[in-house]
Parts: structure tokens; sequence; C-alpha cells
């Protein structure tokens, strides 16, 4: 039985949108990174150097289960690097930075807005992951959907330098700004 050209792209047609109907259904990843099979170099912590107490006194009794001086600790160790002590965190705010937490947080604090952020960005990917044939060929569609929130710099830095605001960080004006 033969079929013209037509039943062939019709057919043709129907197998591409089967496949692309059994693509995953979890989380849309807008930016198409594939995991490789090799290890995860960022998931490795090295442990700290071993090194021997002043007095043997200052080690803490062993548990089964808990902590160990040469564990890392990436947060504790990013705050000591910056100059801080990790030891005066409270709840999540360093003491210091108390001051600046009760100014941040003084028209309250919605609780869980972690997880209220993270649902509403699931349903916008969800309703922004890309035609069939994007998904279906891997194209990147993360700035298309997320386009009608991107700052624009340029715009942004000529709006405050045309008010007189200092921007030591940004480039310097050209030629045809002042």
């Amino acid at each position: 039985m033969r079929t013209g050209r037509g039943g062939t792209a019709i057919a043709a047609c129907a197998v591409l949108a089967l496949l692309a109907a059994c693509g995953p259904k979890g989380e849309p990843e807008l930016m198409n990174l594939r995991a490789t099979d090799g290890p995860d170099e960022f998931a490795i912590l090295p442990p700290k150097a071993l090194s021997m107490p002043e007095s043997l006194s200052d080690l803490p009794a062993p548990t089964p289960g808990g902590a160990n001086r040469t564990d890392p600790t990436p947060e504790a160790d990013a705050i000591s690097a910056l100059g801080g002590k990790p030891q005066s965190i409270q709840g999540g705010v360093p003491a210091a930075d108390s001051a600046l937490y009760a100014q941040a947080s003084r028209f309250g604090v919605t609780s869980g807005i972690r997880a209220t952020l993270a649902s509403e960005d699931l349903d916008w990917r969800r309703d922004n992951n890309g035609r069939i044939l994007e998904r279906l060929f891997n194209v990147n569609v993360y700035y298309k959907a997320y386009a009608d929130m991107a700052l624009d710099q340029q715009r942004e830095l000529a709006y405050w330098r045309k008010r007189g605001l200092l921007t030591p960080s940004a480039p310097p004006p050209g030629d045809g700004e002042k």
C-alpha cells in the first residue's frame, strides 16, 4: 500500500507529537542543562586538616553520628574568611547585623516566603516551558521565559546618571553622556 507525501508528513508529525508527549513531567528545566555520568565536583568537600589540640581535654566527647572537628563547615568558614565571627550568629543573623536586620524587617516579615516564591517560580516555569519542538530539540528557553522581568542595565544606568546619582562601580560615561 502506497501513501502519498501528505500521508507521510502526517504520520511523521504524529510520531513527533507522540515522542514530545512522552517527555519527563518533572520540574521544567528552562536552561536544559544535562547531568553527566561523572562525579559532581561541587558535592565533594575535603575534610579539614588534622591537628593536635592544645589540651586533650579540649576535645568534645565522641557522639555517634555527631559532628567531628575535621568536618567541613563551609558557612562558618566563609564567615571567618570575610572577617566575621561564626559563633556570633544567633538565629541566622550575625549579632553585628541585628540593627540592619531590624531596619530591613521593620514592615514585617512574611513567614514561608522562600517556599511561596519557589512554588510561584515552579508554576511560572511550567507555564513557560517552551513549545513542543523547543523541548524536543533541547532549546534554551530560559531568557525568553524571564524576558519581561529582566532589567535593562544600560537604560537604568542612564536613568540614574541623568538624575545626578554617582555610579562609581559602573563604567565611566561615554562621549555622548555627561
